[in-house]
């Protein structure tokens, strides 16, 4: 994708909605084309289903099933990601599969019913509620044929509500990039990394207890993730109180998205604040640096598989956002990043100093970013 280029005309958060509701009608329309073929194959030209007798015509047969599965898929897909999950977001996985299967399954009983109405008639030429039209659905819905296909699709369902979870476990572009191989070689890429870390967390997690800590982490990270998709964020890794996101050079230097995210972040907790002091007392501060930089990036593991950056960038990262306390701010990036990023009269920099990193020779130049 050309972001120079690109006027991001979607919001982003519509963006990756619909392409995870047009993962679901791909799903679906492979299962309709493998349906369709086995079909063919056991048919042919009999012209004749022969449970039902209704008429069967092969390249209609393909059309209707080809773009009714991508349909039904998709209307899964945009159901399950801009509704239902959030309905099961709490249960366990066992139990939000088995009551989103019933609840989808339904729904494509009835889908089933008003498609056979619709082909049969268009086949025929008749009338949707012409007695004969009405017959044919009623032999067809009382049929082994029908209750096998309702079978197949329950299967489907449960493989795309599988692939919804693995998505919610693993991210988009991690399941992309196993998918197709990106990281199954090491290669080289220059990335821009934000080390975002709460400020006195340990304080704070004695002070409430560690099982309501746990419970402000999860609402504090859950209040960041629209303003990581708007600023095309990639969330690299969760390290306790600490966030790292990442971004390919040329996406987070576009409209300086790396650093807006940081201000899209401050802005969704202090829009919380209340939520915050009313469940847990108190409004979490937080703290960033960055850093920009080559790193290598491959996949790794066993047991465990994962995509893993390494490079001096992270180490960088890690130090310049340690050192936010000693400058008393609450950004810091690297002269290098600041070098990359555009005029913004959103905010105001300021050199603080430099840094030595062990084993280096050359110190890192330090400002602070301010609104």
């Amino acid at each position: 994708m050309n972001f120079k280029s690109n006027t991001f005309s979607m919001h982003p958060k519509y963006k990756r909605n619909l392409k995870r509701a047009l993962s679901f009608g791909v799903i679906w329309f492979i299962f309709g084309l493998v349906y369709a073929l086995l079909e063919y194959g056991l048919l042919g030209n009999s012209g004749l289903y022969p449970t039902t007798g209704n008429i069967y015509e092969p390249l209609n047969s393909f059309l209707f099933t080809l773009s009714s599965s991508f349909l039904i898929g998709f209307i899964q897909g945009w159901i399950e990601i801009t509704w239902l999950r959030y309905k099961f977001r709490k249960k366990p996985f066992l139990i939000k599969i088995f009551f989103k299967s019933i609840f989808y399954l339904l729904f494509i009983i009835l889908f089933l019913v008003a498609f056979t109405l619709v082909t049969n008639a268009s086949i025929m030429k008749k009338g949707i509620f012409e007695a004969e039209i009405i017959t044919s659905l009623t032999d067809f819905i009382t049929s082994f044929a029908f209750w096998s296909l309702v079978f197949y699709m329950g299967v489907i369902i449960y493989l795309a509500l599988f692939y919804s979870e693995l998505i919610e476990h693993l991210g988009n572009e991690v399941l992309y990039n196993y998918s197709f191989g990106k990281y199954h070689k090491p290669k080289q890429e220059t990335r821009i990394f934000m080390f975002l870390d709460m400020k006195s967390s340990t304080t704070i997690a004695e002070e409430i207890g560690h099982i309501k800590y746990f419970n402000l982490l999860k609402l504090y990270y859950s209040y960041m993730t629209n303003a990581i998709l708007e600023t095309f964020g990639e969330i690299y890794q969760y390290v306790g109180d600490e966030i790292v996101v990442t971004w390919p050079e040329e996406v987070g230097l576009l409209n300086n998205n790396c650093i807006e995210c940081y201000f899209k972040i401050e802005e969704a907790i202090k829009k919380h604040e209340e939520r915050f002091i009313k469940s847990f007392g108190l409004v979490p501060e937080f703290k960033a640096g960055y850093h920009i930089g080559k790193v290598s990036a491959g996949q790794i593991g066993v047991l465990k598989k994962e995509i893993v950056y390494t490079g001096d960038v992270l180490n960088t990262s890690a130090r310049i956002q340690a050192e936010c306390n000693n400058y008393n701010t609450r950004i810091l990036i690297s002269g290098q990043l600041k070098d990359g990023l555009s005029n913004s009269k959103n905010w105001d920099m300021d050199k603080k100093g430099e840094i030595v990193l062990r084993g280096k020779t050359e110190a890192v130049e330090l400002y602070s970013i301010s609104r």
